[in-house]
Order: C-alpha cells, then sequence, then structure tokens
C-alpha cells in the first residue's frame, strides 16, 4: 500500500519534459518534491505563480510566497508572479498541458467529485472548475476507499460534481488506473503488497484487468 509520498513519486513519473503543470491541494502539491530534476517543467498556481519550486527548507521559508493552498513555496530561476485573473486565463486558455488534483469521488466515466460534502460548510469550488474543463490532461491522486472502507471509484459519483469525463488517469494508495471511456477502469500497476483480488473489491466501478498486472515501481 501507498502513503501519500507514494502517491506523489508514482504520478512525478508521468511528468514529461517541456510540461506546464498545476498542482491541486493536497497530495498534488507533494508532486513538486519528486520531479527528476532532469527535467524542465513549469508549476503554475491559481493565485498567480508560474515556475514553483519544491517546499522550502526549515530557515528558507518565506511567507510571502505561497501556492493556492496557502502553503509556503519556493520559487525558480526566471519565476514571475501575476494576478489571479492573468494566472485563469492561462488555464481558461488551454495552455496547462497536466493537471493534478485530489479528488472524493471519481466515476468509471472520468467525473470528479472533488469540491464540497454535505453537511460541511466549504467556501466555494475554487479554480477546480476550470482546471478540470480546460486541462490537456488531468490525473488524481487520492485513496482508494474512504474511512469506512467504502470505495471512491464508483459507477456514479454521489456527491456533487467537479466535471464531466475528464479524468484520464488514477493514483490512488492500492493502484494506478486508466479511465477508459465507455468502458471502466483499466488496472495498470498495483502498489506494492496489494494483489488484483483486494483492488477488485475496493472498486465499486467497473475494473478492467488484463494479463498480469505488475507492482509500482520506483
Amino acid at each position: 500500500m501507498l502513503d501519500k509520498i507514494g502517491i506523489a513519486k508514482r504520478i512525478a513519473q508521468e511528468v514529461q519534459d517541456g510540461m506546464y503543470i498545476n498542482l491541486g491541494i493536497g497530495i498534488p502539491t507533494l508532486v513538486a518534491n519528486y520531479i527528476p530534476k532532469s527535467l524542465n517543467v513549469v508549476l503554475q498556481s491559481e493565485n498567480g505563480l508560474l515556475g514553483i519550486g519544491p517546499f522550502p527548507t526549515e530557515g528558507h521559508v518565506d511567507p510571502d510566497l505561497i501556492n493556492a493552498g496557502k502553503q509556503t513555496i519556493t520559487m525558480m530561476p526566471g519565476s514571475s508572479l501575476f494576478s489571479s485573473a492573468e494566472s485563469f486565463g492561462m488555464i481558461r486558455g488551454g495552455h496547462v498541458d497536466l493537471t493534478i488534483l485530489g479528488a472524493m469521488e471519481v466515476s468509471e466515466a472520468g467525473d470528479i467529485a472533488n469540491w464540497k460534502v454535505p453537511g460541511k460548510m466549504v467556501k466555494g469550488m475554487g479554480g477546480a472548475m476550470d482546471l478540470v474543463a480546460s486541462a490537456k490532461h488531468i490525473i488524481v491522486a487520492m485513496q482508494h476507499c474512504s474511512k469506512d472502507g467504502a470505495s471512491k471509484l464508483l459507477k456514479k459519483c454521489t456527491l456533487p460534481i467537479t466535471g464531466l469525463k475528464c479524468v484520464k488517469k488514477i493514483v490512488t494508495d492500492l493502484a494506478v488506473l486508466d479511465v477508459v471511456p465507455g468502458v471502466g477502469f483499466k488496472l495498470l500497476e498495483r502498489a506494492p503488497g496489494i494483489s488484483v483480488d483486494e483492488i477488485k473489491k475496493a472498486t465499486e466501478g467497473k475494473l478492467i484487468v488484463e494479463g498480469e498486472i505488475p507492482e509500482i515501481k520506483f
């Protein structure tokens, strides 16, 4: 089973040279720490930052530099600061190659619910709706099941929807899966120590298993 760092490390393997990437709140922000230094990528934040670096080490924290999740960050050489209006212009204009988001639910059709839980007060959807509508590729980082053991990879989402048919790949604590439109979740890799049967039991939506499923490698 993968912990949060393991999920972030595996998603970092999906990053390609030259990409412009937006990292969502939670596990996705950890991905910045594990992108290979050999790759030239640019991390973007909707509050107005282009060129985000890894989290600062102790003693190098600048409280004026934060991402959209209000976490302190570093800036890479050549980084720029601008208004959130310009940042959303980049997003809505389709200039973000990859968006990595957390989620509470994903359906087998690729729908994502990641902004509201009934009964809990939230300030709003934030930039998630713009990101899922505009990004060229969306990867979700999430736990496979809720705390009570219920699957979060569903036939249909039960929570308010953020975006429809937009998720391409999911990395959970149990597995790596592609979303195949009109078919279901295709199992690509399994977490160390996790069996295919365990993943089947934890997945409510249709799970496609073809051949031997390898373990995730780092």
